[in-house]
C-alpha cells in the first residue's frame, strides 16, 4: 500500500456511528442499484398491464436493492485492491478504512441472505432464484472471472444488471415470456455503449489497476465503434419490444426519438475519435443513462394508456 492511500486509512475508534452507516450504504453502490431499480418497476407495471399491487412493488423494490446491493459489497471486497490504485474508486469505505474487510464480507453475505428470503416469502420463489442468479453472475462470472482477464468482461459481466426486468416480470406473473426478454436484451446491448465511454475517462487509472478494458488493450478508435454497433443494436431490439409486447405510440416515439439521439451521440464520438480530436466520452455515457431511462419512462407510461 502506498504512502498516499495509508494516510486516507482512519483508525476504526475514530469512525462514528453515522459514518459507519454511511460507509455501509456506500457499499452498496447506490447510484447503480438506483438504475436497476430504473428498470424493475416499468418492467412490474407492464407484467400487469397497470398498476400492480403495491405491497409487491415494495418488497420487490426492497429485495431487488438488497441483492444488488450484496452484489456490490462482495465487488467491492474482492476489488479492494484495484480500487486503492485508482481514483475513480479512491474513496470507497475499503480504501478509505471505514469499514474492514471482515466488516465489508458478513455485510455482503447479510445482505445477500435476507434478498433471497424477502423475495422468497413476499413476492414468489422464481424471483428470488433470478436474485441469486444475478449476483452469482455479477460477483463470480464477472469479477472474479471476467474483469481482470478480458476486454469482453463488461459485454458478458452485464448480463447481471439485466436481471432486475426478469426478477420484476416474475414477482407479478410468477413466469417469463418474450417482452421481459426483450428487455433483457436492451439493457444488455445498452451496458457496452454504456459502460466504455466512462473506461475511455478513466484509461489510465485501467491501465494502472491492471484491467483490461477495450480502452486499454485497443485505444478509442476501436471503442468509438464498437460503441456505434451496440448502439445499433440496441436500439433494434427496442424496436422490437413494440409488436411483442404491443405498445403503444408513448413507447414507439420514445424508443424512435430517443434511440435516434443516442445513436447520433455514438456516431459523433467515432468521428472525433477517429479524426484524432478530443472527444467527450463522459457525454455519451451521461446520455446513455438518459436513453436507458426515457425508454423505461416509456415502458411505464404505455400500458396506462388508451393508445
Amino acid at each position: 500500500m502506498d504512502v498516499a492511500v495509508e494516510s486516507r486509512v482512519e483508525p476504526a475508534s475514530r469512525i462514528g456511528l453515522a459514518r459507519k452507516v454511511k460507509a455501509y450504504f456506500a457499499l452498496t453502490k447506490p447510484r447503480v442499484v438506483e438504475l436497476l431499480l430504473v428498470t424493475t418497476v416499468p418492467t412490474m407495471i407492464l407484467a400487469a398491464h397497470g398498476i400492480p399491487n403495491l405491497w409487491l412493488v415494495l418488497a420487490t423494490v426492497v429485495g431487488g436493492y438488497m441483492s444488488a446491493g450484496s452484489a456490490g459489497a462482495f465487488n467491492c471486497y474482492i476489488d479492494r485492491d484495484i480500487d486503492r490504485v485508482m481514483r475513480r474508486t479512491k474513496n470507497r469505505p475499503l480504501v478509505t478504512g471505514e469499514l474492514s474487510d471482515r466488516e465489508a464480507l458478513v455485510f455482503a453475505w447479510a445482505l445477500g441472505v435476507a434478498s433471497v428470503l424477502v423475495l422468497g416469502l413476499f413476492t414468489n420463489w422464481l424471483a428470488a432464484a433470478l436474485s441469486v442468479g444475478a449476483i452469482l453472475l455479477y460477483v463470480v462470472f464477472y469479477t472474479l472471472i471476467l474483469k481482470r482477464r478480458t476486454a469482453q468482461n463488461i459485454v458478458w459481466g452485464g448480463v447481471a444488471g439485466c436481471m432486475p426486468v426478469l426478477i420484476g416480470w416474475a414477482a407479478v406473473t410468477g413466469s417469463l415470456a418474450w417482452p421481459p426478454v426483450i428487455l433483457f436484451g436492451i439493457i444488455f446491448l445498452w451496458t457496452p455503449p454504456h459502460y466504455w465511454p466512462l473506461s475511455m475517462k478513466y484509461r489510465e487509472d485501467y491501465k494502472e489497476a491492471g484491467v483490461p478494458m477495450l480502452a486499454v488493450v485497443r485505444g478509442r478508435t476501436v471503442v468509438g465503434l464498437q460503441v456505434i454497433l451496440y448502439g445499433w443494436a440496441m436500439v433494434a431490439c427496442s424496436l422490437l419490444l413494440i409488436p411483442v409486447g404491443h405498445m403503444g405510440l408513448v413507447y414507439s416515439a420514445v424508443a424512435i426519438g430517443a434511440g435516434g439521439w443516442f445513436l447520433y451521440e455514438s456516431h459523433r464520438l467515432y468521428n472525433l475519435a477517429i479524426r484524432h480530436e478530443r472527444v467527450s466520452p463522459m457525454r455519451v455515457f451521461h446520455g446513455s443513462i438518459a436513453y436507458l431511462t426515457l425508454i423505461f419512462l416509456a415502458v411505464a407510461i404505455d400500458p396506462l394508456l388508451p393508445f
